[in-house]
This record gives C-alpha cells, sequence and structure tokens, in this order.
C-alpha cells in the first residue's frame, strides 16, 4: 500500500463486518452499464481536521459502521461470476477491510504538497470491475457519518431500478448510441505518464466570471464556465501544426434526476452518461470563453432529454449474447479523448427542514459541523488526453474545486497558465510546494 519513501505509515489492519448477517444466496447484479465501466476505478478521500478519525479503532466508531454495513451488503460481498459469465456480487459476512496509517506531516502540508502518486498511499489502489460511480460511493460514507452521530439516513440505498430494464421498443438510433458504439471501437493508447493537480476556485471568483459572460450566455451554470475555461486552455496546450483540427471534449454526467421519475438519490450502482461536444479551432481560440461556454450550456441541455439517456443503456444491453446471456467485455469510458465529468447533481437538499443545499461530500460529518476540508476524487485508468472533475467546493454559494489529470508534461503548464493562475484559484495535491 505504502512505498519506503512514503510519508503514510500503516499502524493496523482492522475488518469491520455487518452486524445483522446476511442471508443465504443472497447475490447482486450488476447493470450492462456497470459492466461497461469495468475498465476503471474510483478512489475518494475524505480530509476532516482535528484528528476525527483518530479512535476509529474504538468501539464507537466500529459500530456505527458495522450498523451501517448491514444496508450495504453489497459492500461486504465478493465479487463473482453469475451463471452467464456476468460480473455479480455474492453478499457473504467478510466484512470490510479498514487500514489505520499515520501521515507524517500536517494536513495542511499534505494538501500543498503531495501529488497524486503519493496520494496513492492514502488508499488501497487496486483496478477492481465494476466500480460503484462516485456518488454511491460518497453516499456510504455519508450514511455512515449519520448513522455514527445517531441521525437518520438522509439517502437509503435503492437497488433495484425499475426504469434502467429494458423497454418493449428500443431505440439505437440516437446520437448517444452512436458514440457509444464509436467508443467501444476505439483502439487502446499509449501508456504514458499522468499527473492531477486540484484546483480550487472561490465564490466572488465564479460569480464574477459568470458575469462576464452573461451577454453571451446568461443561463451559464458554474459548470458551463470551467469547463470551458479548462478545455480552452488545455486544448491550447495539445495544438500542433494544424490549426483547423477539431476539438472534441466528452461529457460525462449523472442521470438520476433526469429520468421521469427520477432515480432516488441512494441508488446504488452507476448512473452516468457520456456524449461528445466538438468545436472548430479558431471557434474555440478566436469566439472567447462565453461562446464555449454558450456552447456547452447547449449540449448539457440536449443531452438531459431522457430519450438519449434510456436508448445509451439499450445500446449497452444489446451487446448481451443472446444464447449465453453473457454482456459484451467493458470498454474505455474515460478516455482516449479528454473527458469532462459534471458533479452538480451532489449538490442535494439536506438539513433537518430538507430545504438546505449542500454538497454531498461536505455533509459527511462525523461530529456535527465539522465536514471534511477537502474531498479528493480520482478515476483509475484514465488514459489518452486526460479528464477534468468538476464538483462542489467546501464553501457554500458558487465555490467550485476542478481536479485535471493530464499527462505530466501538459499538467506542468497548465498549472502555469495565466489564464488560469489569473483566477488565483488555490493549488492542491499538485506536487508543487
Amino acid at each position: 500500500m505504502s512505498n519506503s519513501n512514503s510519508r503514510v505509515t500503516v499502524l493496523s489492519k482492522l475488518t469491520t463486518v455487518s452486524s445483522r448477517p446476511v442471508g443465504p444466496d443472497h447475490t447482486h447484479s450488476f447493470t450492462a452499464l456497470d459492466h461497461a465501466m469495468g475498465l476503471h476505478s474510483l478512489h475518494i478521500i475524505f480530509y476532516f481536521k482535528d484528528n476525527i478519525l483518530n479512535d476509529f479503532d474504538l468501539d464507537h466508531s466500529r459500530v456505527s459502521l458495522s450498523e451501517t454495513l448491514s444496508l450495504y451488503p453489497q459492500v461486504t460481498g465478493r465479487l463473482t461470476r453469475d451463471e452467464n459469465g456476468n460480473w455479480a456480487v455474492k453478499c457473504n459476512d467478510a466484512g470490510v477491510r479498514v487500514v489505520k496509517a499515520l501521515v507524517g506531516t500536517t494536513l495542511d502540508e499534505w494538501l500543498s504538497s503531495a501529488d497524486m502518486l503519493e496520494e496513492k498511499d492514502l488508499t488501497v489502489w487496486d483496478d477492481m470491475p465494476d466500480d460503484p460511480n462516485p456518488t454511491s460511493a460518497t453516499i456510504l460514507l455519508n450514511s455512515w457519518t449519520q448513522v455514527h452521530r445517531r441521525q437518520p439516513i438522509t439517502h437509503p440505498p435503492f437497488y433495484s431500478p425499475p426504469k434502467l430494464h429494458l423497454r418493449p421498443v428500443t431505440n439505437l438510433q440516437t446520437q448517444s448510441a452512436t458514440f457509444y458504439e464509436t467508443k467501444s471501437k476505439q483502439p487502446m493508447q499509449c501508456t504514458v505518464q499522468m499527473a492531477s493537480a486540484t484546483f480550487r476556485f472561490s465564490h466572488a471568483t465564479i460569480k464574477q466570471l459568470l458575469l462576464e459572460i452573461h451577454e453571451k450566455c446568461p443561463d451559464a451554470t458554474p459548470f458551463d464556465v470551467l469547463a470551458a475555461l479548462f478545455w480552452s486552455r488545455v486544448a491550447r496546450l495539445k495544438a500542433g501544426k494544424n490549426n483547423d483540427q477539431r476539438r472534441s471534449l466528452t461529457v460525462c454526467v449523472d442521470f438520476r434526476k433526469l429520468l421521469r421519475p427520477p432515480l432516488p438519490v441512494g441508488y446504488y450502482g452507476n448512473a452516468l452518461h457520456f456524449s461528445q461536444l466538438s468545436l472548430g479551432s479558431e471557434e474555440m481560440e478566436g469566439c472567447g470563453l462565453g461562446h464555449v461556454a454558450e456552447r456547452l450550456h447547449h449540449h448539457m441541455s440536449r443531452i438531459e432529454e431522457e430519450e438519449e439517456i434510456l436508448s445509451a443503456m439499450e445500446w449497452l444491453e444489446s451487446r448481451k449474447d443472446e444464447e449465453t446471456g453473457k454482456l459484451a467485455a467493458p470498454f474505455r469510458m474515460y478516455g482516449p479523448e479528454l473527458t469532462c465529468v459534471n458533479m452538480e447533481h451532489m449538490i442535494v437538499k439536506s438539513g433537518p427542514t430538507g430545504n438546505e443545499y449542500r454538497p454531498l461530500m461536505y455533509a459527511a460529518m462525523f461530529d456535527e459541523d465539522a465536514g471534511p476540508v477537502h474531498v479528493s476524487y480520482n478515476v483509475g485508468n484514465v488514459e489518452g488526453e486526460g479528464l477534468i472533475m468538476v464538483m462542489p467546493g467546501p464553501e457554500e454559494g458558487l465555490g467550485r474545486t476542478v481536479t485535471v489529470t493530464l499527462p505530466s508534461k501538459q499538467l506542468g503548464e497548465l498549472c502555469e497558465d495565466e489564464a488560469v493562475l489569473g483566477l488565483h484559484p488555490k493549488l492542491l495535491l499538485s506536487g508543487r510546494h
């Protein structure tokens, strides 16, 4: 888990089991979308101040985790193959492994100096098939903190959405279905060393940016303007001699709220939809940030149509072998083209009245009013041009956090880009002091 030069020292390894035994022959099947995501894994790190988790090996913390796991038998299960050869979880009472470690520096120093490679020492970085998406993993941690504080669980797990079952008449002729088919045929890319950095923008900065592009895109969201900014700047880094080249961006959104009726926030599984937007290089470089944001905003409104989402899932189901029932092999979803993940859906209603809005990841509190100071998301097996993740920040309002993964040389250039630095972001986990 850690290397000899690491600042992370493992102290103990514990196993925590569910407080309620799982019944015999209890299995959980994955959807076709879950299988399609099988080349990628997700790693989330919640950073808390004041040693909130320092007593984790004491009874109180372990009891609350044990109670939470009783609601999530899929988490404590083991991956296996069903009778059709597809991945499934055989639910059992094996529990989950918990590693307690000591980091030889302060939290602030770590966030300002650690990089993606060193941050891996804080997680069990195994590339496992069919890892659940960021929302599912975040909700699990959120549920644990609520049980720990003896609060009701806001978003209980939901496992069997009928909306994801095939319709009597399928539609495989949409742009989304065509795009997924194209992605499934893309060749693997040559492996290059990737690096990541996180940029945190204040509420005031995002508010000013939205005002500056208001004439071009009056309904722009923080995602629209930040995705446009980083797409434009990364495109400039990758620009070659061919100035007529088109620039493509794959956009990833969570579709829980986009279906009718919507899926519960607690749906445990992948609910991601991928689509692509392409612009000419002259259009990107010559028409300004507001124009790119407007094109992104228009694209987002189109892909939010339910028919596009259902068609993409039906195309994934159509790859199942009719005789054996075995689903087709997974393919690269994050890459090879530049991909941008919209995590605005993480802002949900919360609080005792249910009328407050708070990011799910920062609502995870083991003690009242002591949420994480930072939450780090990393996707495994990102290749090609890279990944941009736009997510809520710890402060209320329009503040946002952007994590960028690029080939190492390009990331170094992005961290010195004047257009980005001119917005005075706080740079985290980039390996730069």
